[in-house]
């Protein structure tokens, strides 16, 4: 049952993170699906199993980092090895290898909220 609900919630990650993407930006890519999935299934593990007592401000700061090492895994991997240029944050200020910056670190983190109240949500439902 638990392996069903992790790919749900990849599911569920994958297709909000391309929602979320299509809107702010207008374009999207099948690797930010990926990154999604892998951000929400990591979210559910830490914030929700092996940091469950933790503050929700603090799980929202989880959730900035962990977003933030995934969007700059599959940056590296996506943008600077396979060259498909899917993101650039090359001209904002605090960035690392044009794939994360500071501004959208601190956006995950605002993001991260509403992330970790569904992902409660659906745990407390299932689990």
């Amino acid at each position: 049952m638990e392996l069903i609900f992790y790919g749900f919630v990849f599911w569920l990650g994958g297709t909000l993170y391309q929602a979320l993407e299509l809107w702010w930006r207008k374009r999207t890519h099948v690797s930010m699906f990926l990154a999604g999935g892998t951000a929400a299934g990591l979210l559910e593990f830490f914030c929700n199993g092996v940091f469950f007592a933790l503050p929700l401000f603090f799980k929202c700061l989880l959730g900035a980092l962990i977003i933030t090492l995934v969007e700059f895994s599959f940056g590296c991997v996506v943008n600077l090895g396979m060259g498909l240029k899917v993101w650039d944050y090359s001209g904002y200020p605090w960035q690392v290898l044009g794939q994360v910056c500071l501004f959208y670190s601190l956006l995950w983190g605002v993001v991260s909220l509403p992330a970790l109240l569904l992902l409660d949500f659906l745990h407390r439902l299932v689990v």
